[in-house]
């Protein structure tokens, strides 16, 4: 039995309610077959798309005809985990009905304490929300100050911090869960992004966004798990991208990871911090291996006949 924390990417949940819903009906046969393997199953998810379409609803609803309250950008990641999170877990639970598997599925709202001082503040590079052309970034940035950058030639998106994770608020209660034996859906989109300025201030939300993969990193390493499997759109971790020489790699060890980082290898919005995450989870834990894999191969990539392994040197 291996327990095992599943990164999923918030891109792959689709652009709207019905279409999250359906693609994950299909990751739930995907994470019940895991499930009916033995292993120990911890979910997490992006959710840069979905946070993004709530909060501009709600900042046009605030700023529409009807007058609703301003909703913090906080508060507005939390949504994102639970309503992502319902649909998850609801997809989960009726596949582990049909299958007749007596064992439960919960989301668990989690908050994740990072560096007021991270120099992420400073320089917003996470995109949420929709596209724009460029006239329409400049104008929105004018008038509310939001920072937009052009991405990958589809157009401009905003932009928000995205500092490091420190720890997560919740680790204890997601532990007690995994020990006995539930499927955990935790640290939704990275988790909602806290600081707290000293021992006795309370906690307090801001606006961030936490890359999920590095939460998810964190929270293996917390739950002592055995494998972080990250999933994305392509089935292997590959050098010389899209160029002429192009490889896959099956397997590779810190020490290669870190001499194809200062190559440039690997793209800063993209598989970089994935593997930045994986490097995390797996160093000085020779007996730990994290795996980049897409999600039609998890089952896969867990059996070591898809994916990219890496491990420690």
């Amino acid at each position: 039995m291996s327990k095992i924390v599943i990164a999923l990417g918030g891109n792959a949940l689709g652009n709207s309610q019905s279409e999250q819903l359906r693609l994950l009906e299909g990751v739930a046969k995907i994470i019940v077959d895991l499930v009916k393997s033995g292993n120990k199953i911890v979910l997490t998810h992006g959710n840069g798309p979905q946070v993004g379409q709530i909060f501009l609803a709600m900042d046009y609803s605030a700023h529409g005809e009807v007058k609703t309250p301003d909703m913090p950008f906080p508060e507005c990641g939390s949504m994102s985990q639970g309503y992502i999170g319902y649909q998850m877990q609801q997809c989960i639970q009726d596949e582990l009905e049909r299958q007749k598997i007596k064992k439960d599925c919960a989301t668990l709202i989690t908050q994740v304490l990072v560096d007021p001082n991270d120099s992420a503040f400073d320089n917003p590079t996470k995109p949420i929300g929709k596209f724009y052309t460029k006239e329409e970034a400049d104008l929105i940035s004018k008038e509310k100050g939001y920072t937009f950058v052009e991405d990958s030639g589809r157009g401009y998106r905003r932009v928000v911090p995205s500092p490091r994770p420190k720890d997560i608020i919740e680790k204890r209660v997601i532990k007690q869960l995994v020990d006995n034996d539930n499927i955990v859906i935790a640290v939704g989109g990275g988790g909602i992004p806290v600081i707290k300025e000293d021992r006795i201030k309370l906690l307090e939300g801001v606006e961030a966004v936490i890359d999920k993969d590095r939460s998810a990193a964190l929270l293996a390493r917390e739950l002592d798990a055995d494998v972080l499997l990250i999933l994305t759109a392509v089935d292997k971790v590959y050098i010389n991208f899209n160029k002429d020489g192009q490889m896959a790699l099956d397997s590779i060890t810190t020490d290669d990871a870190n001499k194809y980082i200062l190559e440039g290898q690997f793209a800063k919005g993209s598989m970089l911090p994935k593997i930045e995450a994986c490097l995390d989870f797996v160093k000085d834990n020779p007996s730990k291996k994290a795996i980049i894999g897409s999600l039609e191969k998890a089952s896969e990539a867990i059996s070591g006949t898809s994916g990219t392994v890496i491990t420690d040197k």
